[in-house]
């Protein structure tokens, strides 16, 4: 692995960073059924080479962050398909070598292109339960027991060299609280971005502004922001934070479309995933300019966005 590239110095520089889009979408369209506890983290037991796939097509499509395949790649998630904790800490490792693979190749076709992040994602709890929990927050965990389930696998991301931690999809203050906690212990920048109920609040009902309080200032914390999250709930939210943070933020919404965990299925939207300003832009590219403007500095996408989406939205298609 190359040294690690600072998360913190490039949203510092007041550019807009183009992060990658959704992993599972892809490699289902590759032909990978992801309806398993494991989603994701499945190909890297089955297929790994279809990751290196997926993150070289959206290097090639404009992205300068590649998220890695740990969403739902834990320690306990792989204990329950008889996997020994040091295999599953060797499965987390391999989800950083993959996207750091596909980087190697793309800069040497492209070797002015750089820099390319690698970011090491931190599903939530919720995650691992596998049954939508990550949208609803309603479980509780004590701290030391919200941080007994991340830290081995923050660990492994941590050695294998990632450039940051994406705490991602995080719907529970508390469990963000146990992650800072961990994050400090480790010293590596990250960021933290949270699924919502309204504009205004996360999907436990804390309010966003108390979200971004207990992050403002905190080191080693580079951005704040929400995903897997309607495109309208994008712009309510990035005020919301704005109002309590100069912390750079980031979002990365979905398509458009609504998920509905209980049918484990997506459909459009019933009020266009509107916020409280109206409508929902039709696009990531169609809401990229007013979400800068409220203070986003890395853009990119989650559940059904393509290579193509993020083409648009860095300019390139």
């Amino acid at each position: 692995m190359a040294p690690r590239i600072s998360l913190s110095r490039l949203v510092e520089e007041d550019v807009f960073t183009a992060a990658d889009g959704a992993l599972a979408t892809e490699l289902e369209a590759r032909g990978c059924d992801l309806n398993d506890p494991l989603w994701s983290a499945k190909v890297l037991l089955e297929k790994p080479e279809l990751i290196r796939e997926v993150h070289r097509d959206y290097f090639a499509a404009g992205a300068t962050i590649a998220t890695t395949a740990s969403y739902q790649a834990t320690p306990q998630g792989f204990a329950a398909r008889g996997i020994g904790e040091q295999e599953a800490v060797d499965l987390v490792a391999l989800s950083v070598r993959l996207a750091d693979e596909a980087r190697r190749e793309y800069l040497a076709d492209h070797p002015h292109a750089g820099p390319l992040l690698i970011a090491g994602s931190v599903g939530p709890y919720g995650a691992y339960l596998a049954d939508g929990s990550e949208y609803r927050g309603d479980y509780a965990l004590t701290p030391g027991e919200f941080e007994d389930f991340h830290a081995g696998r923050i660990a492994a991301l941590v050695k294998a060299g990632v450039d940051f931690l994406a705490f991602e999809t995080l719907p529970s203050l508390a469990e963000a609280e146990a992650l800072l906690a961990l994050g400090r212990e480790h010293g590596v920048d990250s960021w933290f971005s949270f699924s919502l109920r309204a504009g205004d609040r996360i999907s436990d009902g804390t309010p966003l502004a108390e979200v971004a309080r207990l992050l403002d200032g905190q080191p080693h914390v580079a951005a704040v922001g929400v995903n897997c999250v309607p495109l309208g709930l994008v712009d309510p939210a990035l005020a919301a934070l704005r109002a309590h943070t100069d912390l750079p933020l980031v979002a990365y919404p979905n398509s458009g479309e609504t998920y509905d965990p209980g049918t484990k299925t997506w459909g459009q939207a019933t009020d266009g995933g509107a916020g409280a300003g109206g409508g929902a832009p039709a696009s990531l590219a169609a809401g990229a300019p007013g979400w800068l403007e409220r203070g986003a500095r890395i853009l990119g996408g989650c559940c059904r966005t393509t290579p193509a989406d993020i083409a648009r939205l860095a300019g390139k298609a």
